[in-house]
């Protein structure tokens, strides 16, 4: 049955594209959203970028028919703009009609009660709005067309038990899923195997696409820094696979995602000159409240952005430095030091940058670059809307690796476009994980210190 669809401003700029995935039901724009759209497609960052692609879309249906009579799309429904149905009568008193979310719930309510034989369902994703429209007994949903089961996500490995002999395989040659492993893979997904018959036998494996077969990485560090725990042993075997194109880490604060990132992003840059630069990419959505304009130029402006991963590298060279002062001065302790190393890291970071060897940069200047040889961390991905996702990887170019790193619970995202269920990480995970140039891993156990580890558990 034909409904109608009444698509609020943030839903347009949530997923410019979204007109095209009603099917062949009716989408109604009103008039007051594109008033709303314009204004803000001047705003710098992911807000003004997500109005103008959003009206960029709009503008392409014309080509299709008359948007006030109702254009004809490709997938069988049809886009109008309203500019009625504004007449308040059936409207509350307290409600304030100088707002332009009432405007559109005023438009909503009329609709409905002049089409009673068409569902009218307004498609918001503010949460106020859509609490007053329940409230007037207007249905109303978030879009839902790119929402994801987060109970359900993919962490990139399983738990099993396997017979000591089938282990044994593994490191023979591989070991081939048959009728009696029952498992059910996707490529590049690990495995924590624990022996049925001997509980000293367990190992971590990964399935290639066609075998099970053991890690290549287990041995090897990157920049000095050896994996931590399970999870980072993965992750780790998925970063230095240079066969893997994308990887996506999800995980909470302190569980080494930025860390683990940098560190092999150095080791194949400047140790092994696989790639030839690393582009560092944070979007620059401040957590609370915003502290306004910042002077300078774009390097100036984005520092405050950037600092995650300036203390990567501080805790990197740290403890390389460790290391070599203990190899060459007879294990001495630094304390016996009577001054510091000279390091800094804002300086490391500025030597590489004026080589050309690292680019730090903000979401809103990658249209349309191509970044070939390149390793690209993408700090903060929950951040990302999926079509700001879908932009970034669209930009890989030949011999580029792309690293997406995140935190994808609600209370870690300060994009208000987004949240836990339709963010560009989580979507990228669950949309890209049957393929073999692709690779994901959860990280569970933070490895920051005691206090941020209890931090993340009790608070």
């Amino acid at each position: 049955m034909i409904k109608n669809y009444i698509l609020d401003t943030n839903v347009l700029i949530h997923y410019p594209g979204c007109i095209y995935t009603f099917e062949d039901n009716n989408i109604i724009i009103p008039l007051i959203c594109l008033e709303e759209l314009d204004n803000l497609k001047k705003k710098e960052g992911v807000l003004g970028y997500q109005a103008r692609e959003a009206i960029r879309e709009i503008n392409n249906v014309r080509q299709y028919g008359n948007i006030h009579t109702g254009v004809k799309l490709p997938s069988g429904g049809t886009l109008r703009v309203e500019l009625n149905h504004m007449d308040p009568m059936d409207i509350p008193n307290a409600v304030d009609l100088n707002k332009n979310d009432n405007k559109i719930l005023t438009i909503a309510i009329n609709l409905k009660n002049e089409s009673k034989d068409v569902n009218t369902i307004l498609v918001t994703k503010d949460l106020c709005v859509a609490i007053k429209a329940e409230s007037m007994n207007l249905e109303v949903q978030d879009y839902q067309n790119d929402k994801i089961d987060v109970d359900q996500i993919y962490k990139g490995y399983k738990e099993i038990y396997l017979p000591s002999l089938k282990i044994d395989e593994i490191y023979q040659g591989g070991l081939e899923l048959d009728a009696e492993t029952e498992l059910a893979l996707y490529p590049n997904e690990f495995l924590s195997i624990k022996s049925n018959d001997n509980n000293s036998h367990e190992t971590i494996a990964k399935y290639d696409g066609k075998k099970i077969v053991p890690l290549k990485y287990a041995s090897d560090k990157a920049w000095g820094l050896t994996p931590k725990n399970r999870e980072q042993r993965m992750a780790f075997e998925l970063l230095m696979d240079e066969d893997i194109q994308l990887v996506t880490i999800s995980g909470g604060a302190g569980t080494g995602k930025s860390i683990l990132s940098v560190a092999t992003a150095f080791q194949k840059v400047i140790e092994n000159n696989v790639y030839d630069k690393i582009i560092l990419v944070k979007p620059v959505i401040s957590a609370g409240e915003s502290i306004g304009y910042l002077p300078g130029k774009e390097a100036a402006k984005l520092k405050p952005f950037m600092d995650s991963f300036g203390d990567a590298v501080e805790s990197l060279m740290s403890e390389r430095n460790k290391k070599y002062c203990c190899k060459n001065d007879n294990m001495r302790k630094r304390s016996e030091y009577n001054e510091k190393p000279v390091f800094s890291v804002q300086g490391f970071l500025d030597q590489y940058k004026d080589a050309g060897i690292i680019e730090m940069k903000t979401f809103s200047f990658m249209r349309g670059r191509t970044l070939s040889n390149s390793i690209v961390i993408l700090d903060e991905a929950q951040e990302m809307t999926p079509h700001l996702a879908k932009l970034m990887l669209t930009r890989a170019g030949e011999n580029a690796k792309f690293v997406m790193i995140g935190d994808p619970s609600d209370n870690q995202i300060d994009n208000t476009l987004v949240d836990s269920k339709s963010n560009g990480l989580v979507y990228v995970i669950e949309k890209m994980k049957s393929y073999d140039i692709t690779g994901h891993i959860s990280l569970e156990e933070v490895e920051r210190s005691p206090l941020a580890k209890i931090a993340e558990d009790c608070l």
